[in-house]
């Protein structure tokens, strides 16, 4: 690269500079306006274009090691190779931080294109027929189990898949086998997505989400409000156990279907948020072999209960660890 090249931009501005001088001592302001115009469109195009060259001169110059990383962030996230370079440099080029870095800060995100937006939006909404008014229909602007059937076909994942509980918490949605325009429109522009394309491309990195703790904690408590009846504060037992098999398995903790097994026996009845709560903190904090459970503790009466199940039955676990326990 010519080493001037570098200097484009500054050799434009002195240009404009003497261009707007001459214009102050000279009358015909609309013949000089005119020049001053259109130095101003070159010198946009021109040092666009050298930024470009830059740019491509710096990623050729790159290690083959971080020319895969860019590639594959691009990849994953369908961002500009800039937006890449930008991620992966910010994160010391770790793979996984870049994407919590694109996905957790707007400005590194691509802007979404709002016409596409809409054609997704009106893909799997529904069509309401005979009904003309949101008020005749409060879910006239929904996409429901339906459109949510044709989404995963789609996007070829099961409806059963956890990938669709991590969706649905990006989107904020309020009730399961719903979406709202807003929630549905809003989670794809916090994702960056506004195609169908970029949309599977983003299934990979939403499944890798359940592997961060924080992240499988915040979808864990979010689960609970996503899957109880509207108007309800606890959860129905049959839900609530279809759920904690469905995230348990995420953890592979060896207890989840004692616990099940326990509730038809001895509870048979709905679960409080605090039962479902605390529970994230037994099965993360104490050991499968009970070797660290304070009987103290301040643990809900139905998790005390469910340890003495256990000792009754003489449920041990000594041999089987889970993710929790191998990072302890």
């Amino acid at each position: 690269m010519n080493k001037s090249s570098f200097y484009l931009g500054e050799l434009f501005e002195l240009l404009l500079q003497v261009l707007t001088n001459v214009m102050s001592l000279n009358q015909n302001h609309v013949f000089w306006e005119d020049n001053i115009n259109l130095y101003k469109v070159m010198r946009t195009k021109c040092v666009s274009s050298n930024r470009v060259d830059m740019l491509n001169c710096f990623v050729h110059k790159l290690g083959r090691g971080h020319r895969d990383k860019v590639q594959q962030f691009i990849a994953i996230t369908g961002a500009s190779e800039k937006v890449a370079l930008q991620a992966l440099k910010a994160s010391d080029w770790n793979l996984e931080g870049a994407f919590d870095l694109f996905y957790s800060h707007p400005q590194f995100k691509s802007f979404t294109d709002s016409r596409h937006l809409e054609e997704l939006y009106k893909r799997y909404k529904g069509r309401i027929v005979l009904i003309t008014s949101y008020l005749e229909n409060p879910y006239a602007d929904m996409i429901l189990a339906d459109g949510i059937t044709l989404l995963c076909n789609d996007l070829q994942v099961d409806p059963q898949d956890i990938v669709m509980l991590v969706v649905s918490w990006h989107m904020k949605a309020a009730t399961m086998c719903e979406f709202s325009k807003q929630e549905f429109i809003g989670g794809l522009q916090a994702l960056g997505i506004d195609t169908l394309e970029k949309f599977c491309e983003r299934i990979p990195f939403m499944r890798s989400e359940l592997k961060d703790e924080q992240k499988f904690r915040e979808i864990y408590n979010f689960a609970f409000a996503w899957a109880k009846e509207k108007g309800q504060k606890s959860l129905a037992l049959d839900t609530a156990i279809g759920m904690w098999q469905l995230l348990f398995a995420e953890k592979h903790w060896p207890l989840v279907e004692h616990w099940c097994q326990f509730l038809q026996a001895r509870h048979n009845k709905a679960i409080s948020r605090d039962t479902w709560s605390q529970l994230l903190e037994f099965a993360r904090t104490v050991e499968p072999s009970l070797s660290n459970y304070d009987a103290e503790g301040a643990w809900p009466y139905l998790i005390d209960e469910f340890v003495e199940y256990l000792q009754e039955n003489g449920v041990m676990q000594n041999d089987q660890t889970t993710d929790w326990s191998l990072k302890r």
